[in-house]
């Protein structure tokens, strides 16, 4: 079974509620008020977000993070990329991989290749609003006249 951590799906959460507040930054303690997640979560998500380039932290009294990209241009692909590592459907699809004793006669090596492909193809055309409730994507218009404005 393909199962992403709750880690991905908190991490959802957090973009969805920085996304509706359309550039504004928020604290940990205020995503967490908001969202029901402990704040040590919610610091977890957002130290893995900002690593990724999903968001923005700003230092100071008035700090905290907001998004730096639109979520219309962040894939679920590299959503999921940056919580849960590379995508892969079998071990012996990661690139490092050593876990398979029988890797050398296996004659289903290289097969799920297309199954792989397809999944991640699948992903990278998904952005992450498609994951937010209705609502959201009305913000589209203010968020890029920000980041172009």
């Amino acid at each position: 079974m393909i199962r992403l951590s709750k880690l991905s799906d908190y991490a959802v959460v957090v973009l969805n509620r920085l996304a509706s507040q359309a550039g504004q930054v928020m604290s940990s303690s205020e995503l967490a008020a908001q969202t029901g997640l402990s704040e040590p979560t919610v610091c977890k998500v957002l130290k893995i977000l900002s690593k990724g380039g999903m968001i923005v932290s700003a230092r100071g009294a008035s700090g905290g993070y907001r998004m730096e990209r639109s979520p219309f241009e962040i894939t679920v692909r590299e959503l999921i990329t940056a919580l849960e590592g590379p995508i892969a459907v079998t071990a012996c699809l990661e690139a490092n991989s050593k876990d398979c004793s029988l890797s050398q006669q296996c004659q289903m090596r290289g097969r799920w290749n297309k199954v792989n492909t397809v999944i991640m193809q699948a992903l990278e055309e998904m952005p992450i609003a498609d994951l937010f409730p209705p609502g959201i994507p009305a913000n589209r218009p203010a968020m890029e006249a920000r980041q172009h404005g």
